[in-house]
């Protein structure tokens, strides 16, 4: 896979990232988990995280691994996808508020780092 190829998806990790925040931002747990669109949308950016994840090379994970907790990025994805014994919403809501802003971050350290 070239160089530029995987960089996209990195990027691709960091706008569905921002998706997130700004579909969540401003909403209370309750009022998030009552509002069908924003929890579907904010549901399926998670997803897509976690699948542009798994097209970063391994080579590359490898690299950041101690940054980005890519396993953890693609295993959300699959429970999130496959529904596997339904989706607990407090740990969403734990992403959303407390893993998601530093997945933002660190990506844009690795994008900052890349540029050099």
């Amino acid at each position: 896979m070239s160089k530029r190829e995987w960089i996209f998806y990195l990027e691709d990790m960091l706008n569905f990232s921002e998706n997130v925040i700004a579909y969540s931002d401003g909403l209370s747990f309750e009022a998030f988990i009552n509002t069908g669109l924003n929890y579907d949308a904010t549901v399926r950016n998670l997803e897509l995280i976690g699948e542009a994840a798994n097209n970063i090379p391994e080579e590359i994970q490898a690299k950041y691994k101690e940054i980005i907790p890519w396993r953890q990025l693609i295993s959300t994805r699959n429970r999130l996808i496959h529904g596997y014994l339904g989706i607990d919403n407090d740990i969403l809501w734990s992403i959303i508020n407390d893993d998601i802003p530093e997945l933002i971050l660190d990506l844009k350290k690795i994008k900052s780092e890349l540029k050099k």
